[in-house]
């Protein structure tokens, strides 16, 4: 698993491939985006601004803004566009709720790309006590402008298709992860051969112990 050096206390993981993709891991195993601290901890951790950034500005509607980003990728990277309404008649309550389904990816679509519209937080180099250059923001980042980013790294994962064919959801059991399988020969199984995979590698350990004493 891996953690970002001021995360460790909230076991938030940055191994999904991708950023958008490691805001949907923040749901499991239960809601991890349960204060400013956490999601400020989160912000830094996934790389969207550079340690040391000043988030002391943010407040609960962050919060609130980033769980809703979050539910609309994840209606994205779990559909498909093919269940958008309006492609065939209707023929009974499962073509109606096929219609619901692409309703709801539609709304999704057009969250996501509202907020990735926004200007990205903008980034200046200045010298630190080295003398090296280092990545500073210009100012405090506004919620927007993150969101914004999170959004175009999802708008970007979801129309390349070599990259969208290589999302997976972890085998793991009760494991909801997506991640980007980037293996050779994608064939990467689980969220975390450390998690998902060494619980599965305990399990199937037990399952042979049982067997051999049967």
């Amino acid at each position: 698993m891996a953690l970002g050096t001021a995360t460790v206390a909230y076991e938030l993981r940055f191994d999904a491939g991708r950023i958008c993709l490691d805001l949907l891991a923040t749901t499991h195993p239960e809601e991890r985006l349960d204060s400013t601290e956490v999601l400020g901890a989160w912000i830094v951790g996934s790389g969207l601004v550079p340690e040391g950034t000043d988030l002391t500005h943010m407040d609960p509607s962050w919060l609130v803004d980033f769980r809703e980003l979050r539910g609309r990728v994840g209606q994205l990277v779990r559909g498909t566009p093919g269940q958008a309404p309006g492609h065939g008649p209707v023929h009974g309550p499962g073509q109606a709720r096929g219609q619901a389904a692409g309703h709801a990816y539609d709304l999704a679509l057009a969250h996501v790309n509202a907020a990735a519209r926004a200007a990205p937080p903008a980034p200046r180099a200045v010298p630190a006590e080295d003398g090296s250059l280092v990545r500073e923001l210009d100012g405090p980042p506004d919620c927007a402008a993150l969101l914004g980013a999170v959004a175009r790294d999802a708008v970007e994962l979801l129309t390349d298709p070599v990259a969208r064919a290589g999302i997976r959801e972890c085998e793991g059991d009760n494991c909801p992860i997506v991640y980007l399988d980037t293996s050779r020969g994608r064939r990467r199984r689980w969220c975390s051969s450390e998690v998902c995979g060494n619980r599965e590698r305990v399990a199937r350990h037990r399952r042979r112990a049982a067997l051999s004493r049967n």
